[in-house]
């Protein structure tokens, strides 16, 4: 995730080259001016083709173009915002489930502790590779001897990790650690979890609707096909410039679009959400006592635009 200031203009411009959709977008503009120019081209030295396009038709058609892409624009960036308001829940719940927990085992239960700090903190990490292109379990703290082999044979890795808290959890109340009101308040934090990861299921697996996305991409392509025609007749050769500016215009808002609406990528505009992960994990050690990796501690402290 592109980390800048929003006050600071040429710091946000600098981060440009930065951004693949930004790359990809100028060679696309690049395709439209070459198109461009070669229509500027032929009319004017043949002065053979005669396409007469209304002003105020065009003009009309531009407005109804702009209201879809701002829909479009708002509806990406609900998910995204969406996802990132989901995993800052998270962030809580995990937070809040360490917090209640650590008032509730001894001070040199060592073992109990790092037991829960690890396997906690390891369903965000689960998640977070869930969401992408799987879990990379090299990056899961083994609880217990087994315990990641066990995981690799379970297609939802986090449902089984919570399904191990929630064993852990009833354990203390059996071994009476916990009281019956207790685990009440805990359950709460708890669920969160698993409807947290459901809801980022939704949003992964429900895209914009292809017939939506469709009609959008086909109207800019024949706008901008047009647009030099319209141009033409009052500008010239200034078309060229001015088409390209249109078409990076109109572009630039739809792929921006298409990367944002799903916020569990890897793009440079997607959550970081291996650095969340990273930052539980370090706030769980932390709540409960357990030391932590040197090597993980950098992560958790690193800014966002550098770990994914």
């Amino acid at each position: 995730m592109i980390v800048y200031k929003s006050t600071d203009w040429w710091e946000a411009l600098r981060h440009l080259r930065s951004s693949g959709v930004i790359r990809q977008l100028l060679k696309r503009v690049l395709w439209v001016g070459l198109y461009a120019s070669i229509v500027t081209a032929f009319v004017i030295r043949f002065d053979t083709i005669n396409v007469v396009v209304d002003k105020e038709f065009f003009s009309f058609l531009g407005i109804l173009l702009s209201l879809l892409l701002a829909f479009r624009t708002n509806t990406a960036y609900d998910r995204f915002y969406e996802g990132r308001r989901l995993w800052g829940q998270l962030v809580n719940n995990c937070r809040n489930l360490a917090v209640l927990l650590h008032p509730r085992l001894a001070p040199d239960d060592h073992a109990t502790r790092t037991y829960l700090a690890r396997l906690l903190s390891n369903f965000p990490i689960a998640l977070d590779g869930h969401l992408r292109k799987g879990v990379r379990f090299e990056k899961l703290e083994a609880v217990e001897p087994g315990f990641i082999e066990q995981l690799q044979t379970v297609r939802h890795v986090p449902s089984r990790l919570a399904a191990l808290l929630q064993e852990f959890y009833e354990q203390l109340l059996r071994e009476e650690r916990i009281l019956p009101t207790h685990l009440l308040t805990i359950q709460r934090h708890h669920e969160a979890l698993l409807d947290v990861a459901g809801a980022c299921e939704r949003i992964k697996g429900t895209p914009i609707p292809f017939s939506y996305s469709y009609f959008i991409k086909g109207f800019i392509t024949v706008f901008i096909l047009v647009m030099p025609f319209n141009l033409l007749d009052s500008y010239e050769w200034l078309t060229v410039p001015i088409t390209m500016l249109g078409a990076y215009a109109l572009l630039g808002v739809e792929m921006i679009g298409d990367e944002i609406e799903d916020p569990f990528g890897k793009d440079s505009n997607d959550l970081p959400l291996t650095q969340i992960s990273n930052r539980i994990r370090a706030n769980v050690h932390e709540i409960l006592g357990v030391e932590l990796h040197e090597d993980v501690r950098g992560l958790a402290d690193a800014p966002y635009s550098v770990v994914f």
